[in-house]
């Protein structure tokens, strides 16, 4: 028994240290800091006006290399969205060609998009893609904020189930937007001409740089934002941090559009299984009541 006992309290203390110790060592993932959002918890909802400007960021800085194969222009319109006006979104979706076809002559042709297509891919194919982008290939970011997550260990997701904490997703998003140094490690080496994200998840460091303790890694992607690069007109600060917090939000409204009915329904069921639960103990002891056990 004594040594069943020594063996549980070594094995508590190892975990003790391994939550305890932040991660260091090269190759480790990085922390990503946990992030306010008003889509968060079980009564949260989408700010508009953070999703148009969401919105506005991604056409003017992001659509150019990355696409939004998988929303159609309506829901630009539909409840629970930017909530742009169906003319809004009709203008928008003009603004779009897509392929269509074929005609009489069975020849493929080129449109403005309507309300019922999809956003277009700006790049025919992968291979196009890539050869744009010096081999990288651009993520398509209709589900990205629900793929791209930072996951996070034990006892951590134990918090997170009950605090319903289900915002990895743009978090992550949002530190590898805001997390570009000025300068790549020294130890990448003097021919290093990419750039180096320390919040990046598909980051690998090479082992020169095993010393340096470093998290992240080498990325494909330019630093996309700067201060002043899109203008708003409702008077929101037009710095990297806010393009960053409303094109994370774009992009968690984008992977789950109906995130707020989900959220209501899941509120009402909650509420029906308590009062049901409620009736069925009531209803028991009544049965029961008068019956010895």
């Amino acid at each position: 028994m004594s040594t069943m006992i020594k063996m549980v309290r070594s094995l508590a203390a190892v975990a003790a240290v391994a939550i305890a110790t932040p991660a260091l060592a090269a190759g480790d993932p990085p922390h990503i800091e946990r992030q306010q959002w008003s889509f968060a918890g079980p009564f949260g909802f989408f700010d508009r006006g953070q999703l148009q400007r969401g919105f506005k960021v991604y056409r003017e800085v992001c659509s150019s290399c990355h696409g939004l194969r998988q929303v159609a222009f309506r829901t630009l319109a539909q409840d629970g969205g930017p909530s742009f006006t169906e003319e809004q979104a009709k203008q928008i979706a003009s603004e779009y060609t897509v392929m269509d076809g074929p005609d009489d002559d069975g020849e493929m042709f080129e449109r403005p998009a309507i309300l019922a297509d999809k956003f277009p891919s700006p790049f025919p194919n992968e291979q196009a893609a890539r050869a744009a982008n010096g081999g990288a290939y651009p993520p398509d970011f209709s589900l990205l904020a629900k793929a791209r997550a930072a996951h996070r260990g034990f006892p951590w997701f134990v918090f997170d189930a009950f605090t319903q904490y289900q915002e990895q997703g743009p978090d992550y998003i949002y530190a590898l937007l805001t997390h570009y140094p000025e300068e790549a490690p020294a130890c990448l080496g003097e021919d290093f001409s990419g750039y180096y994200n320390p919040k990046f998840l598909g980051g690998s460091m090479p082992a020169d740089c095993a010393h340096e303790h470093l998290t992240g890694g080498p990325i494909g992607m330019a630093p996309p934002l700067s201060e002043e690069l899109v203008e708003y007109t409702d008077g929101t600060p037009m710095t990297v941090d806010q393009y960053a917090r409303d094109v994370s939000a774009f992009m968690m409204w984008a992977a789950e559009p109906h995130l707020e009915e989900r959220k209501k329904i899941g509120f009402r069921v909650m509420v029906f299984l308590i009062v049901f639960a409620g009736l069925l103990y009531f209803t028991k002891k009544k049965l029961w009541r008068n019956v010895e056990h």
